[in-house]
């Protein structure tokens, strides 16, 4: 079976929104109060610093660990999937086949037990007349 090559989207590298929760920004971390406010040299200076290393150690962490890591997570995946196709779904069938063949038994063993019972039962009670007065 031939696959068709994906495209990779480089401009929504999130579309699922996966990850909303790790997005930080500089006034998401820091913020002054009134009355306490630094120079606006030092405030400018440190968003600057703020996120410039923030946005190149993500780099940096993305060049080191990033395809290792989609590697592991490849074949970590990949290995899910192996289990379920073979394992899990032919048991969960294997088990399903097993609980039609127990029901068929218990239904047979409800009805001939049962079900004399109730019939009887319900004979007798239909027979009962309420009358208010």
């Amino acid at each position: 079976m031939a696959e068709q090559a994906v495209e990779v989207d480089l401009l929504n590298r999130d579309p699922n929104n996966l990850n909303d929760h790790v997005k930080v920004s500089f006034e998401d971390v820091l913020g002054e109060p009134e009355g306490a406010h630094s120079i606006d040299c030092v405030w400018k200076n440190s968003y600057k610093c703020f996120e410039c290393s923030k946005g190149c150690c993500y780099n940096v962490l993305t060049i080191l660990c990033g395809i290792p890591l989609a590697l592991c997570w490849g074949c970590e995946f990949a290995m899910i999937t192996f289990t379920h196709v073979w394992h899990v779904t032919p048991c969960l069938r294997a088990y399903m086949i097993q609980c039609g063949c127990a029901q068929k038994f218990f239904g047979a063993c409800l009805q001939c037990c049962l079900g004399p019972i109730c019939e009887t039962a319900g004979l007798c009670f239909s027979n009962i007349i309420v009358k208010n007065s």
